[in-house]
């Protein structure tokens, strides 16, 4: 039983911390991405089988790229967040109808990468955040670009479990 509520508070804030993020892009953002990497790690254990869990962690994903959306209307590169949106409306349409994630691979996230740098800046720059991004956009864009790669084939092309690589490299 106690299981069972655990899984039902996770996966509440799975999908209840993205409606956070219009108000808290930063905040909502960092913790969305946190839960976000640790969630199939408390999940799976507590019972959740694997596709449940990928249904669960897509869908929330989903609902997380939709208020990014939203939370990015008046940002600078709200246009190039909507082409990424679309880019990986594609890929999480094709991953419900064929359950592969190497399609994610094909139709990468850059949305989450780029809402979280800009949320980030948008704390540290204040108002001086749209000439900040204006003057490094090619550094942001490749750091973006970069990560997400390696990203989306460490996860799912190479389904590399980071959990249990760093328990291997450093066991506590």
């Amino acid at each position: 039983m106690l299981n069972g509520l655990l899984i039902a508070v996770i996966v509440a804030m799975k999908y209840g911390l993205p409606a956070l993020l219009p108000r808290f892009p930063f905040a909502a953002g960092w913790a969305n991405f946190v839960l976000d990497t640790v969630d199939g790690d408390l999940l799976i254990p507590l019972g959740l089988s694997d596709p449940v869990y990928q249904n669960i962690d897509k869908s929330a994903d989903y609902v997380t790229y939709v208020f990014m959306i939203v939370a990015s209307r008046s940002w600078p590169m709200r246009k190039a967040l909507l082409v990424f949106f679309g880019i990986r409306t594609v890929g999480q349409a094709l991953f419900f109808l064929t359950h592969k994630e190497i399609v994610f691979f094909f139709f990468p996230n850059f949305l989450e990468p780029m809402f979280l740098g800009y949320a980030t800046i948008r704390v540290f720059a204040k108002e001086g955040a749209p000439s900040f991004y204006r003057k490094h956009i090619v550094a942001i864009w490749a750091i973006v670009f970069l990560y997400k790669f390696q990203d989306e084939w460490i996860t799912h092309v190479g389904n590399i479990d980071r959990s249990e690589t760093i328990a291997r490299l450093w066991p506590f």
